[in-house]
């Protein structure tokens, strides 16, 4: 059973994604909260495998939480913007997962049981975006790909393209174990948190040697939050 809590300072949209988890035969909602100090708490306490997070909340924002529960849970960022500034220091804060509140019931349910395995995931229509939003930012801290070994290479080029672990393990005839050894020892390397944080640094980067052309070093880029 995939424990769940809920965190948005609108009632209506708890109570929808409420709903919409509540008739799913693997999913328990165990909570909901309206604030981020509230989030931090009952994540705590309850333990849940998955807290669904808005950004923009009173008294500590789904910033701060994600940060604060960096280890202690998977956070998704369940959000209305499609370019929101605050996503970015959602992902440097570890967040597992992206999608805009307009995704539909199904979305919602597989991108919670992505999460809960240990997939990560970005809303498709917003991840080009993103990218090159976060391309835009400048003094990025680099991150060098040269770390990794080719084996790791292929995996994360496999987690770019929002392939979870047991496609992963398909695509390279590997166990579904090893993958998921593998995108651990990707996110070790690169010092992230999240498979999500390695997507867009890999495809960043990729952005960033081919837009000057002088073999810039591959980077994450600076966190807008400061």
């Amino acid at each position: 059973m995939i424990r769940v809590l809920v965190a948005d300072d609108h009632a209506a949209v708890r109570a929808g994604v409420v709903l919409i988890l509540e008739g799913q035969s693997d999913i328990a909602v165990v909570g909901e909260v309206c604030d981020g100090e509230a989030a931090v708490r009952a994540a705590v306490e309850l333990r849940p495998d998955v807290v669904i997070m808005d950004i923009r909340m009173p008294r500590l924002d789904g910033i701060s939480a994600t940060r604060e529960l960096a280890g202690i849970t998977d956070v998704l960022i369940l959000t209305t913007f499609d370019l929101d500034e605050y996503v970015f220091g959602a992902l440097r804060a570890g967040a597992a997962g992206f999608l805009l509140k307009n995704a539909d019931a199904d979305t919602l349910i597989q991108a919670v049981r992505l999460v809960a395995r240990g997939d990560g995931l970005i809303s498709p229509s917003v991840t080009r975006r993103l990218i090159s939003a976060f391309a835009r930012t400048s003094e990025p801290e680099t991150r060098d790909l040269g770390v990794l070994t080719p084996r790791e290479r292929e995996v994360l080029g496999c987690v770019t393209r929002g392939m979870s672990n047991a496609e992963i393990a398909r695509a390279l005839d590997m166990s579904e174990a090893t993958a998921k050894t593998h995108v651990s020892r990707v996110l070790g390397k690169l010092g992230l948190r999240s498979r999500v944080q390695a997507a867009i640094l890999y495809v960043g980067a990729q952005e960033w040697s081919r837009g000057d052309g002088r073999g810039r070093p591959r980077r994450w880029p600076s966190d807008p939050m400061g």
